[in-house]
């Protein structure tokens, strides 16, 4: 195997070939299986460092998703946090593309660390040069990257300190290890939430599960907050998938869910929700409504109607069976599904915030066309600006995109 080439002047560059990629990663697939978290760092270094690579980074979104900042390891650069909006990095992190920038000793690469769609952060390299056999390579190491960084964050809090930048309450603690990821990205269809206040959130919840065709999705919203909402926002979200995993109607779903929560917690406790089920080959949207939010359907990047419904009484009220209501979707369709927190903030004495500039502020951003990661990010902020930067109740979006049917499923090169 070729372990270099020369440039026109002599100098020895890294040789990129197949042959010599297939060895930097087989390396670090052997390593990777028992590697402790906190070694995650160097064997990246060495990975990348075979390509030339140096000043290596690994960039994490905040919970919040206002910041990048660097996970500590040895072997990596402990740059400052960046800014989403406005840097390089971030640029690859909302558009989940590589950016390259060239700098006076060589190209600074912000690759997207992307698992099963979820975005998971950025890695950022410097080399002396960029061909296309280094793209190629520097793409595949950071899907290994961003799968040691999700298989991992499993059992270790290192990746979780990395992202806080704020004290986080006990209740926002138990919500943010009952959701999904924030993300999936998939050729049929897309999912992308957001919560807020991010290091205090407590009673807001989602759920989502593809499942062959079938898109699966929740919305719930716990009565109060603190510390009570969030224990039964975590028993109606585990109702939830327990009945999902059933195979049951919705229908069904909804008295599963109902019980629980009256059971756990008594007559005068209860949670709104919504249940949905997307067929990803037809666009056939079926959803149950109990006393939560309607939904809004975009189309063409603008807010064409609500997706209104017969409602039943919230979970743990014992309401009668509830109506299910139906949908055929057009490509490109988004919904956005949201909890009242959104539309009822407001300072005593004072209007709440209300459903009408709700739909001008998802207009807006609608207008400027984005994937629906970047789109429920930005909704999400601007929504609160547009609140003047004040959230007294939790406050959380849901984008489900349906994008049509493939006849088959893309196999990157």
């Amino acid at each position: 195997m070729t372990t270099g080439r020369r440039r026109a002047s002599g100098e020895k560059v890294p040789d990129r070939s197949q042959s010599f990629g297939e060895e930097a990663l087989g390396t670090l697939l052997d390593r990777a299986h028992v590697l402790p978290p906190h070694r995650i760092g160097p064997i990246i270094a060495d990975a990348v460092g075979k390509l030339g690579g140096r000043d290596i980074s690994v960039l994490l979104q905040d919970y919040g998703q206002w910041l990048l900042v660097p996970l500590r390891s040895d072997g990596l650069v402990a740059e400052d946090p960046q800014s989403i909006d406005g840097s390089h990095a971030g640029q690859a992190f909302l558009d989940t593309h590589p950016v390259e920038v060239s700098l006076a000793d060589g190209v600074r690469v912000h690759i997207p660390l992307l698992d099963g769609g979820d975005q998971v952060g950025v890695m950022s390299v410097t080399l002396e040069s960029v061909d296309d056999d280094a793209r190629r390579l520097l793409r595949r190491i950071a899907c290994v990257v961003a799968d040691l960084l999700v298989t991992k964050h499993s059992y270790t809090d290192l990746f979780f300190l990395s992202r806080r930048r704020e004290p986080m309450s006990l209740a926002a603690e138990i919500q943010w290890s009952l959701l999904p990821p924030l993300a999936m990205i998939m050729p049929r269809v897309a999912v992308a939430g957001m919560l807020e206040p991010a290091y205090d959130v407590a009673g807001d919840s989602f759920d989502y599960a593809l499942n062959d065709d079938m898109l699966h999705v929740a919305m719930i919203d716990a009565m109060g907050h603190g510390l009570s909402a969030a224990v039964m926002a975590t028993v109606a979200i585990g109702a939830y998938r327990h009945a999902r995993r059933s195979s049951i109607s919705l229908s069904e779903i909804y008295f599963f869910m109902d019980r629980a929560v009256a059971d756990q917690f008594g007559p005068d406790h209860f949670v709104t929700a919504q249940m949905m089920r997307l067929d990803t080959a037809t666009g056939r949207l079926q959803w149950v409504n109990a006393g939560h939010p309607a939904p809004l359907l975009l189309r063409g990047d603008r807010v064409v109607s609500r997706l209104d419904s017969l409602t039943t009484l919230p979970v743990g009220f014992g309401g009668e069976e509830p109506v299910i209501s139906e949908r055929t979707l057009e490509p490109g369709d988004r919904i956005v599904c949201f909890t009242d927190g959104l539309i009822e903030q407001h300072e005593p004495g004072e209007q709440p915030f209300g459903e009408h500039l709700l739909i001008d502020c998802v207009n807006r951003v609608a207008g400027v066309r984005m994937n629906p990661r970047a789109m429920s990010r930005s909704l999400s902020h601007a929504l609160k600006d547009a609140r003047g930067g004040r959230t007294t109740d939790d406050a959380t979006i849901l984008l489900i995109e349906w994008l049509g049917p493939s006849e088959a499923e893309p196999i990157a090169p």
